[in-house]
């Protein structure tokens, strides 16, 4: 089976682009990339052209998600396993591609609706240096796990579940969490080195993006910036604490679209073997409206 091999970059809507622009910046650390195009700004983390594109289209929600395949034969072995699982897709004309800094782009929905995109070739700046927004400790850990994960909202977790395995990932229920009377299942999928590079199970009312994880290579940055999200009365929306799932310790914030950013450090590698927790190991408790995974909680023993 052909498999994608990280989420390499992803767009999201915004309603306030300059105001997006000095948070992505100012509080994330990541490096603005201005071409010219009035409608949009890009977001580096490393040496590729970008990893997010804001879109000035007032949406407040993820755009799109860009799934990497390794090179040219690998997109065209996609396209025909996606072709015999009856999925939909449509293989982006060359200005597409070149909209998103890649040489070749295909295009499709996930079950719950979410726009998707696999892609190969991505543009890499080895002769532009990453320059952090603001000062950093260290830099962005991407490199083969790619930009970090994200959760997403699915409807039928099931449909989701073999979507994603259809373009090469593993996974499954990593998380049961008990909610009164009901359990909550979350689904991760797998694709590299990380933990999960996508999962679903949780989402907001309105929104089709829950949060997206970006880590970072020095834990100092992680305090740091967490010390400027309270300095700026940013709403934090997960206290500190460390996952069960990828050992991440993490903090989760609001940004100015209302989803989430999740700021880790440590994570540990994929196991490939399925297993699932009740609650992480210590710490995120909940706070302004997060959700609650924090082994304090009652009814999750």
């Amino acid at each position: 089976m052909i498999q994608v091999t990280e989420l390499g970059y992803m767009g999201v809507g915004v309603k306030n682009l300059e105001e997006w622009k000095n948070f992505a910046t100012g509080i994330v650390g990541m490096e603005l990339v201005d071409d010219g195009e009035s409608d949009r700004c890009y977001l580096r983390m490393d040496y590729q052209h970008h990893r997010i594109v804001l879109h000035a289209d007032g949406s407040d929600d993820l755009a799109y998600l860009g799934f990497r395949v390794a090179g040219a034969e690998e997109f065209s072995a996609m396209q025909t396993q996606l072709a015999e699982a009856g999925i939909k897709f449509r293989v982006g004309a060359s200005e597409e591609a070149e909209e998103r800094r890649v040489l070749e782009v295909l295009k499709l929905n996930d079950p719950g609706g979410n726009p998707i995109e696999v892609y190969h070739g991505p543009l890499v700046q080895f002769s532009k240096p990453f320059y952090p927004g603001r000062p950093m400790h260290g830099r962005f850990k991407t490199g083969a796990g790619g930009l970090g994960h994200c959760i997403i909202g699915e409807k039928d977790l099931a449909a989701a579940q073999r979507f994603y395995t259809q373009l090469g990932m593993r996974g499954g229920t990593e998380y049961k969490i008990r909610m009164g009377k009901r359990v909550v299942e979350l689904v991760f999928m797998h694709c590299n080195e990380r933990d999960h590079t996508v999962a679903f199970g949780v989402g907001g009312p309105d929104k089709r993006l829950n949060h997206v994880m970006i880590e970072v290579d020095n834990l100092d940055d992680v305090g740091m910036t967490y010390d400027l999200v309270r300095r700026n009365k940013i709403p934090v929306t997960i206290q500190p604490g460390k996952h069960s799932n990828d050992h991440m310790y993490s903090f989760y914030f609001r940004n100015p679209s209302g989803w989430m950013f999740e700021y880790g450090w440590g994570a540990r590698a994929a196991t490939y073997q399925s297993e699932y927790f009740v609650e992480d190991v210590y710490g995120h408790q909940p706070e302004n409206g997060g959700f609650d995974i924090s082994p304090n909680k009652t009814e999750n023993r």
